[in-house]
């Protein structure tokens, strides 16, 4: 069975009474707060305003030219490619100031077909002693169906670049360069060759 609590009786009350009133309170009597309306509950805190300067992401990155061709294209490799020749005949080169000795065509040709005639047409220049040649490659036909792999514009166009720096035509080359318009322009190249020793 719970006991039942004691009450204090009058003695016990005054007692009581008078310690409270010698006792100081150690926490202030709080004061009753004012009925908070909604407009203060969901009023958002101030922040204290930093002055910083305008930030934009991005605002310091190099902006990209192409973001889906991640190789450079073939113009733009053989013309980063350093200058191996006389500046001077480099640049009459490149304005079309100097004839070339011996051309060759190779519009219509296939892969296959291309890369033995252009083998055969450089060693023979070689042993002709001729300096400038010309191989016109033409600028290709666009022919991308849109699928997921893309295909290159001028097939020959890129890939004579390539052969042309791979043995055992490396040897005999000594610079190339995309032609000047009046040699055929972006769908021919000069390629000056070396003297033979």
């Amino acid at each position: 069975m719970a006991r039942r609590p004691r009450g204090l009786s009058e003695d016990e009350k005054m007692l009581w009474k008078r310690v409270a009133d010698n006792t100081e309170r150690m926490h202030p009597i709080r004061k009753e707060k004012d009925p908070v309306s909604p407009e203060t509950l969901f009023q958002p805190p101030k922040l204290p305003e930093v002055k910083q300067p305008r930030f934009r992401i991005g605002q310091t990155a190099k902006p990209r030219s192409n973001l889906h061709d991640l190789a450079p294209t073939m113009a733009e490799q053989v013309a980063a490619q350093h200058v191996a020749m006389d500046r001077k005949t480099f640049g009459k080169m490149k304005k079309g100031r100097l004839s070339p000795e011996a051309r060759i065509d190779l519009h219509g040709m296939t892969i296959a077909r291309a890369h033995p005639v252009l083998l055969r047409f450089i060693l023979d220049a070689v042993a002709a002693e001729r300096r400038l040649v010309l191989v016109i490659t033409g600028k290709g036909k666009h022919r991308d169906e849109g699928g997921p792999i893309p295909v290159r514009h001028g097939v020959l166009r890129h890939q004579v670049p390539h052969w042309l720096h791979m043995p055992p035509l490396k040897q005999h080359v000594l610079q190339i360069s995309e032609a000047h318009l009046k040699h055929g322009g972006q769908g021919a190249y000069y390629v000056y060759l070396r003297r033979l020793r």
